[in-house]
């Protein structure tokens, strides 16, 4: 790094400067690496100088959206404070805050690895079961660990009822709502009936936040990005539907509307969530797949495998009731309400069998 980027650390443990004096260093270059299309949006920017990536900036737009940036810098600090280890290098280390014209624009060191959103989106990628099942073992493996080194207090599972109590206050009107709480009753009260440690959450573990490198053929998390939804102490299983979930939906990204998706037999490109649909029911060699991955999570944190559906059925509604943007929020309850009315078919769960019984 050069002399001047080093300063800058020094600088931002002693004031807040402003970010446009920043960006006007000579030799620092500024890169847009994204910006959220969210109500209260935020905008990622990445300082580099003569060596490469120095420092990750994510200056918010409103109000509401610096809260979100000061919890995030706080979180990141309260985390190595924990004592994670090794798991340390692949999380955000807080540098500072600047001032983007009067609120806070939180800076953190750059992290090395390639965005696994890199790999999902190549030629054909979702349709190999070996490259997927990698994808799925890598982030498998540094839930894993993070949840193992951070585990604390044992709680009852209530990520399913907790969602369906914030569904019901930010829909208020949805025409279907009381015919969702009835059908996924069940599998809230077969979920609660477990408990798990509370452990640190980083409450949107989708593929788009993870960074990844390949070493001796094999694929492995070197960076988590993005915390904003984080908590010091919550439900792991958060995390680990998460990841599945949002894996799911994308399925058909690539894929015209109606046309077979490719390596997945029978499934086509024909509604929204089809993919997400194809999990759920554990078809195929992906729904086995998923199936596998939560089954092996549930059971590392103390819940019956069984319950593998019935956390999946959690995640989605647990997207339905936090994501910032409402028409996604929108699309995934309208999604778990087709869901639910099958599971409520099946008189309380897919396998048929009679509410409270662990599904096999």
């Amino acid at each position: 790094m050069t002399a001047d980027t080093v300063r800058l650390a020094a600088v931002l443990a002693r004031q807040r400067p402003p970010l446009a004096e920043v960006l006007a260093r000579p030799g620092t270059r500024a890169v847009l690496l994204a910006g959220s299309k969210d109500p209260n949006a935020k905008v990622t920017v990445v300082l580099l100088d003569s060596y490469g990536p120095a420092f990750v900036v994510k200056v918010p737009t409103t109000d509401v959206a610096a809260q979100v940036v000061q919890s995030e810098g706080d979180l990141l600090e309260a985390l190595r404070e924990l004592g994670i280890g090794k798991l340390a290098t692949s999380i955000p280390q807080p540098v500072g805050y600047l001032d983007a014209e009067g609120l806070p624009a939180l800076v953190t060191n750059a992290l090395a690895g390639t965005p696994m959103t890199v790999r999902y989106h190549s030629w054909r990628h979702t349709a190999r079961r070996r490259r997927v099942r990698a994808d799925f073992t890598a982030a498998g493996a540094w839930l894993a660990d993070l949840q193992t080194r951070t585990a604390g207090r044992r709680a009852p599972v209530t990520l399913l009822r907790d969602s369906l109590e914030r569904i019901r206050a930010r829909f208020p009107g949805h025409q279907n709502l009381r015919h969702l709480r009835r059908h996924l009753a069940g599998p809230a009260d077969l979920l609660a009936r477990n408990s798990t440690p509370r452990t640190a959450v980083h409450g949107d573990y989708w593929y788009g936040n993870l960074l990844v490198t390949r070493q001796r053929r094999t694929q492995r998390v070197v960076g988590v990005v993005d915390w904003e939804a984080g908590a010091l102490f919550g439900e792991p299983l958060r995390d680990v539907a998460r990841f599945a979930v949002s894996y799911s939906l994308y399925l058909d990204r690539h894929v015209r509307p109606g046309h077979r998706i490719p390596g997945h037999r029978g499934l086509r490109a024909d509604a929204w969530g089809a993919g997400l649909t194809h999990a759920v029911h554990g078809e195929g060699w992906y729904g086995a797949l998923v199936r596998g991955y939560v089954t092996a999570a549930a059971e590392r944190l103390g819940v019956p495998g069984g319950l593998w559906r019935e956390i999946l059925l959690a995640g989605i509604a647990d997207v339905a009731a936090t994501a910032d943007h409402p028409d996604f929020a929108t699309s995934h309850l309208d999604l778990l309400i087709r869901l639910a009315d099958r599971y409520g078919q099946s008189h309380g769960t897919l396998s048929g069998q009679p509410h409270g019984q662990v599904p096999a």
